[in-house]
This record gives structure tokens, sequence and C-alpha cells, in this order.
């Protein structure tokens, strides 16, 4: 462990927690960045827009769950009680569900992850009135990447009626050991021709790279954008209560499948984030789901974009 970085195996009750630590692949940033240039062009309650370079990135909101407190839980299984309640009500946690789509001019437009459709609870699946919000026409979506096959980023592809919701779309990225829980869900399997299985250090497309984040679910994939001047990496379900998991990276969430490899994920994500002044763009981070990591007392401090 480098020089003046705290030693998170003392707060985790596992002996080898940190050679699990060390041993989750990311991708390693070669440079710094001497300087970070995405500039907020539009924003309201549910979009924000902005530009790096001849790039530009919407964060865009599904809406949200309010989901129980007690999944929130120390490395122990002891359940978390430090996290603030959006609804005055300590037994549950508000998550946003934030979706990107970026594009550069002349290139198509990428989505990643689609939201929660009509299949969840109604304070979700508002993705496409969302867009229409932004002025972004659904039809233009070509390639959407998902980081995981979890309803809440994949049943967007179907209106609540269900229509596709993505008439232009002609290519959908996932993670191979993803796939079959997505053709698992039944009313998805017309997809199944545009379904593009990936693995971690696939390259999408020259400035888009495919970065595994293993631990949440199966396949669990993050998607690392160069726009030449800065680097933005879009990583799902890394985080899912920021209010305790930046400053406590330690706690984990009952929902993750292998919660000390999520940890682990999640504790080398942020240090490399912090180290390389990498954008950070997450699926359930307070709108509106991005910003830049700063290493803060024992933990992490999240700095978002506005």
């Amino acid at each position: 462990m480098p020089k003046g970085q705290r030693n998170l195996e003392d707060r985790s009750e596992s002996d080898d927690f940190e050679s699990l630590t060390a041993s989750v692949p990311f991708l390693k940033v070669n440079h710094t960045l001497g300087r970070l240039s995405v500039e907020v062009l539009s924003q309201s309650a549910n979009t924000l827009g902005c530009a790096s370079g001849s790039w530009r990135i919407w964060s865009l909101s599904d809406g949200y769950v309010d989901l129980p407190a007690e999944s929130l839980k120390h490395p122990n299984n002891k359940i978390c009680r430090q996290t603030e309640s959006p609804q005055r009500n300590d037994s549950l946690v508000r998550l946003p569900v934030n979706c990107f789509l970026f594009d550069r001019s002349g290139m198509d437009r990428v989505l990643i992850d689609c939201g929660a459709g009509g299949s969840w609870d109604p304070s979700m699946g508002h993705l496409v009135e969302v867009m229409a919000e932004a002025g972004i026409d659904t039809s233009s979506i070509t390639m959407i990447a998902l980081t995981h096959a979890h309803g809440d980023h994949i049943n967007g592809l179907l209106m609540p009626d269900g229509r596709r919701a993505f008439n232009g779309l002609r290519k959908i990225v996932i993670a191979q050991d993803a796939v079959e829980e997505f053709l698992a869900e039944p009313e998805l399997e017309q997809f199944r021709p545009i379904l593009v299985p990936i693995n971690g250090g696939d390259r999408l497309a020259d400035h888009l790279l495919a970065v595994a984040i293993p631990g949440h679910a199966r396949g669990h994939m993050g998607y690392l954008l160069n726009t030449d001047e800065d680097d933005v990496l879009f990583c799902g379900d890394l985080i899912h209560v920021p209010a305790a998991q930046f400053s406590c990276p330690e706690l984990t969430w009952a929902y993750d499948d292998d919660e000390a490899t999520a940890r682990a994920s999640r504790i080398k994500l942020l240090k490399d984030t912090a180290h390389t002044h990498t954008w950070l763009a997450g699926a359930h981070l307070d709108r509106p789901g991005i910003g830049r990591i700063v290493a803060e007392k024992q933990g992490f401090a999240f700095i978002p974009i506005v």
C-alpha cells in the first residue's frame, strides 16, 4: 500500500482483504490530467448537459427508488445506522436512478443503461419523457452499453405498453457473464440478435473502453470514455448510498452478489479515480450523478459537477 494511504484492512474482518483489493483489475491510466475541462451547458431537475472537447455528455434521470436502509451493512454484517433518509424515515434510503448519454459530432449516440421501464415502482421508468425534456430523440440512440442485467438498468428497453423505446437501436453491449441473466427476462429475448457480449478490457470504439468492476452483479461493467481532454468512468452500481459509502467505502449493499469483492472494487476504484482525476458517473449517485473523487480523512469525498 502506498505510503500515506489509510489501511482499510484494519476496518475489515478479512485477513486477506488487502490481497483481494490488490487483485481487482482496473484500467491503469498512465497520466494525471493537468486540467479538468468538462463544461456544464444546461441543467434542470432531471437533466444535465455538458461538454468535454468535441463530446457532449448528458445525465438523465429515470427517477428514484426507496429501499430498506438495513440493506447497507458494515463488513461484519452489522446494519449501518448512519445514513440520512430523505423521507425522514429511518427505515428507507432513496436511490436516484441515473442514465448517461454521450456522442461526438458525426458519431453514433451511446446510452449507458436505460432505466426500469414500467417494470418496477412508478417512481422509476421516466427516461423517455426526460429525454424528450432534454430535446433528445430516442430514435437517435444507436448503441446501449449496459453495466449489468438488473431490472432498473435493462427494462427501459421497452415502454410500459411493450413497444420498443429506441427504434434506431442497432447494438446492445453487455458483459459476457451477464448475457444469461439478461435473456432470462422473456420480454427481452427479442433483442438477442443485437446483443453483443464483451469482456473487461475490450475497446468498443477508439475512445470507449469496457472496464470490469466485479462484485455487485455477474458481469458488472463500467465504461471509460476518453474525450482527449477528460476521462469519464460510468461506473454503474459501484456506489448505492453516496451519503455513506464515499466516506466509508467498506460499507456494502445487501443486493451485492459478492460483498467482499464489491467492497474491494469500490475502494480500489475510488483510489484510482481520485489519483487520476477521472470523472465518475454513477447510476445511484445523487443528481446529477457525475463529479470528481478526492481523498478525505479516512475515506473519500464526492464533488459534484454542479
